[in-house]
């Protein structure tokens, strides 16, 4: 478990070291740095790629959409069940993991054909299945109403497993009232994983094999609002949602400490979500929390440069 964890962060240090930070064509910069996303759509997760194509997920209905980076132009390409799509992310083999919110389940879908290749049964009751990471021989998915952590096994040549594992988290983080365990990222050195929680604005390093937490030092700066999570190298960026904010941190090889270098704003941040890379730009959907959502009301995605 641990050296694919391995495996998948130091792929992303290499792919750095080639072609510079945040990997993908440099004339991303020209593309649209605001484009819109349907009316109610209400998106919550984003992810990016193979190539300049992105993903959103609607919390409303759990239709996915695809929009073209170079144009901004999109069209949804699975009608949800509706139930929400949560946090997602795609494989190499075409296939998009999605977290399924309070319907408390996963799916896994076809890009190609958009349909629903298999469904997962995370939890029964109360639950809010919320963000995915994928790594070489796992997808890993947070419940911020329930203390642990869902893992989907991918067999050697990304075969999907007939149920998922459920592994307890204990240790440091503690749960309360509000929105628990959120963005979900692998540790610098892909030995662990990291974990926000997004009512404390803690973050936590996770042992994948036991589910044993530990509080990262971050040096008494607190990450409020912690929603989804972005590595790149060492740098990690928090999208700080309420607060309209993404957080740039600097993390120590081990994940085990970190400082906060900036904070980037915008003044088109409509409580942004979720965060995803190309090139050097980094996206961000507007989630639109503290806007009462209609079928009429309007949504959009907003791309900012990347901070090293």
């Amino acid at each position: 478990m641990r050296p694919a964890i391995l495996k998948t962060a130091l792929c992303a240090v290499l792919a750095c070291l080639l072609t510079g930070p945040l990997t993908g064509p440099a004339r991303a910069a020209t593309f649209p740095d605001t484009f819109a996303l349907p009316n109610g759509f209400q998106p919550e997760g984003i992810e990016i790629g193979p190539g300049p194509a992105a993903y959103f997920g609607s919390r409303a209905t759990g239709s996915i959409y695809r929009a073209d980076l170079r144009t901004g132009k999109g069209k949804i390409i699975s009608t949800g069940p509706g139930t929400p799509s949560l946090g997602l992310k795609s494989d190499r083999r075409g296939r998009l993991f999605v977290a399924g919110g309070n319907a408390g389940n996963a799916r896994v879908i076809d890009l190609r054909t958009g349909a629903v290749i298999k469904s997962y049964t995370l939890a029964t009751g109360t639950s809010f299945v919320n963000d995915v990471l994928l790594t070489a021989d796992a997808a890993w998915i947070t419940d911020s109403a329930n203390p642990v952590l869902y893992r989907l096994p991918l067999g050697r040549r990304g075969s999907l497993p007939a149920q998922a594992d459920t592994i307890p988290l204990t240790g440091a983080i503690q749960y309360a009232t509000g929105t628990n365990a959120n963005g979900i990222a692998p540790t610098p050195d892909g030995r662990n994983l990291l974990v926000v929680q997004s009512n404390t604005g803690k973050l936590f390093k996770a042992d994948p094999r036991t589910g044993v937490t530990t509080e990262v030092d971050l040096g008494g700066e607190v990450l409020t609002n912690g929603d989804g999570l972005l590595l790149s190298g060492r740098t990690l960026y928090v999208v700080q949602n309420r607060l309209n904010t993404v957080a740039v941190l600097r993390l120590s090889a081990d994940g085990s400490s970190g400082r906060v270098t900036d904070r980037l704003t915008d003044e088109r941040f409509d409580v942004p979500t979720t965060v995803a890379a190309f090139g050097n730009r980094l996206y961000l959907p507007n989630a639109r929390f503290t806007t009462p959502p209609t079928p009429d009301t309007t949504y959009d995605v907003v791309s900012i440069r990347a901070r090293r």
